[in-house]
């Protein structure tokens, strides 16, 4: 016999008769519905970096944000920090803990939909305080199962949300990894480029130094004022001055990485700033490929996926609610003759049909509706970002690039400025002041000139975590 004969079984004495079984049957069309995902605004997200006007066209079938974390950050050194952080950031690992109780949480809806078993064994023990009489012993052994039975949806919806449930919380581990490898790396190349500004700090201390004793010796000569060699000698303290805060941010970020790693603050090694090789070449995707890589725009969906499930749900509490009993009881009392034990077997079937709830199921829909609506808003948002990202850190990296080209051009300009004023005060062609503003402007182009490929690496580690990289 067929789910609906049985019911209908069970169901044929209540007042409902076949008609209204029917009719409850017809009426819960509807209630088993899928989530679709809805239009969603992902035209031109992207904005190219060049035209004022036109998006970004690109083969979506090489997007850059699929390329595994070990081929886009090729440092040995710094894969191996990404590596200690996976496996040890404290964040990460709740990320886990959460997915695995979500995992628990949808077992127990799965589980719904089987019959609840329980057993409740009891015994008496009774004797009469008279003479010759007797103990009397009676036990019972009661099983019961109770079957609710799904005909309009509640349990399966209740599944489902729970499943988007899952996998939203995966999405935010994946989120969470992405941000620590891209972290790592950011911090990484931080400490590089702190390390090549120390370095260039301190090139320009002993040359500086040379210009002060330099001016001493002149001021000894009698070709020199006073005033130089206190200018000089204010140049080199300044010039300390900057070591010492490149110093300082160097702890700094050794201790902010490590903390990243869960460890103690500690000395990081690594690598040098300019032997990093870093793609050049980027697929940035668009639309559908913004909502399939990046995890939180698959999570923003999944919540909406969820809130959409809760709406049917809330759809079906305004039906009615069907549940099988049966149970089966061994026991040696029955009507109160102590006898050898016998089976009671019975079978209950019930519905339970909502009528007024005080307007509580009207309203359970109603703000079911505005959560999904919410979710809608939240995930076209979400979109919208997401592309915003992904433009401004294609526009960060070629800004920079071009800026580094001029950068350089400064730099060697400078250079052959500060030999040329050098040579000309010696000769008495120049003053003090424009060797010390040369040298001081050729400082501030080598600085600028880090900073800008500084800032083209990380437009590539943004690049890549607004794509949706950094989880394989």
């Amino acid at each position: 016999m067929s789910i609906k004969g049985i019911i209908g079984s069970i169901l044929k004495p209540l007042p409902w008769g076949g008609v209204g079984i029917g009719l409850l049957l017809l009426s819960s069309c509807g209630l088993y519905n899928k989530y679709e995902r809805p239009e969603v605004n992902a035209t031109g997200l992207i904005r190219d970096v060049v035209s004022d006007v036109d998006t970004l066209v690109v083969n979506t079938d090489e997007n850059f944000g699929q390329l595994p974390w070990r081929e886009v950050f090729t440092d040995p050194q710094l894969q191996s920090l990404i590596e200690t952080a996976l496996e040890n950031n404290t964040d990460l690992r709740n990320a886990a803990l959460n997915v695995q109780m979500m995992q628990d949480m949808l077992k127990v809806a799965k589980l719904a939909f089987l019959p609840g078993v329980a057993i409740s064994p009891s015994g008496t023990i009774s004797r009469v305080q008279m003479d010759g009489a007797t103990t009397s012993k009676t036990y019972q052994l009661p099983i019961s199962a109770s079957w609710n039975v799904d005909l309009f949806g509640n349990i399966l919806s209740q599944k489902r949300s729970a499943q988007m449930q899952l996998l939203m919380v995966k999405d935010y581990q994946v989120a969470a990894q992405t941000g620590i490898i891209c972290g790592v790396a950011t911090l990484y190349y931080t400490l590089m480029m702190l390390d090549e500004q120390l370095a260039i700090v301190t090139d320009m201390e002993g040359l500086v130094k040379e210009t002060w004793e330099m001016m001493k010796l002149q001021m000894q000569l009698g070709r020199a004022r006073s005033t130089s060699v206190q200018s000089a000698e204010a140049s080199y303290y300044s010039v300390q001055a900057q070591k010492v805060d490149l110093k300082r941010q160097i702890r700094e970020m050794e201790n902010s990485l490590s903390l990243l790693l869960n460890e103690a603050g500690h000395r990081i090694d690594r690598g040098q700033f300019y032997n990093q090789h870093l793609p050049e070449k980027f697929s940035a995707g668009v639309g559908a490929e913004l909502l399939s890589n990046r995890a939180d725009v698959h999570a923003a969906e999944m919540a909406l996926a969820q809130c959409f499930y809760d709406v049917e749900t809330a759809r079906s509490r305004f039906y009615p609610n069907i549940t099988i009993t049966g149970s089966a009881t061994f026991t040696n009392n029955l009507g109160g003759i102590v006898n050898p034990g016998k089976w009671i077997l019975s079978a209950l079937g019930s519905l339970t049909q909502p009528i007024f709830q005080h307007g509580q199921i009207v309203a359970g829909l109603r703000v079911a509706k505005a959560k999904q609506e919410q979710a809608l808003n939240t995930w076209q948002n979400t979109v919208l970002k997401a592309g915003n990202e992904v433009s401004n850190a294609l526009l960060t990296y070629n800004s920079s690039e071009e800026k580094s080209r001029l950068d350089q051009k400064q730099v060697e300009l400078y250079e052959q400025n500060v030999e040329d004023t050098r040579k000309l005060y010696t000769s008495k062609g120049s003053s003090y002041l424009e060797v010390i503003q040369a040298q001081s402007s050729l400082l501030n182009a080598r600085i600028s000139k880090v900073s800008d490929d500084f800032a083209k690496m990380q437009a590539v580690v943004s690049l890549y975590q607004a794509l949706g990289g950094g989880s394989k």
